[in-house]
């Protein structure tokens, strides 16, 4: 579950553990396409300033397309997640803390899972580190060995 009673915690730290699926609403507008549910998992709890610290882990495999030579390809992302929520507006500004509205009856991790699940992943995936990309005559995949067009190979 990754909205947490404020009781909850009050007895100490929570265990959060969650499965979004791929259709969940959560991810909508990011621009990934889940090969499988995103595994959310973690500890919330109390740092004894009213702010809460989350510890948590996201994992699942994503659909991508290599920016060099368009292939389709998925790639695995197991990846820590640490964030702050807290109610201080003060502390607000800070692009690693999440804000919490009075009146505190919860806290949602959710909004860190979007949020992280969005920066880690890169914007520009390559299906290999040495991807050779296309030909920008013929269009050739160059992984496949040089093309026939003529054009010298540069790189």
């Amino acid at each position: 579950m990754l909205r947490i009673d404020i009781r909850e915690l009050r007895r100490g730290p929570v265990d959060t553990v969650g499965v979004i699926p791929a259709s969940d609403p959560l991810l909508e507008g990011l621009e990934l396409s889940l090969a499988e549910p995103l595994a959310v998992s973690g500890v919330l709890e109390p740092t004894g300033r009213g702010d809460f610290f989350w510890r948590g882990r996201l994992e699942t495999r994503v659909n991508a397309t290599c920016r060099r030579c368009l292939k389709e390809f998925v790639v695995s992302f197991d990846g820590p997640v640490e964030a702050l929520f807290t109610p201080d507006p003060d502390l607000q500004d800070d692009p690693s803390v999440y804000p919490l509205s009075e009146p505190l009856t919860h806290v949602d991790v959710s909004g860190a899972v979007r949020e992280e699940l969005a920066l880690a992943l890169s914007m520009y995936p390559l299906c290999r580190e040495d991807c050779a990309g296309l030909c920008p005559t013929c269009g050739a995949d160059l992984n496949q060995g040089p093309c026939s067009c003529g054009r010298p190979a540069s790189r």
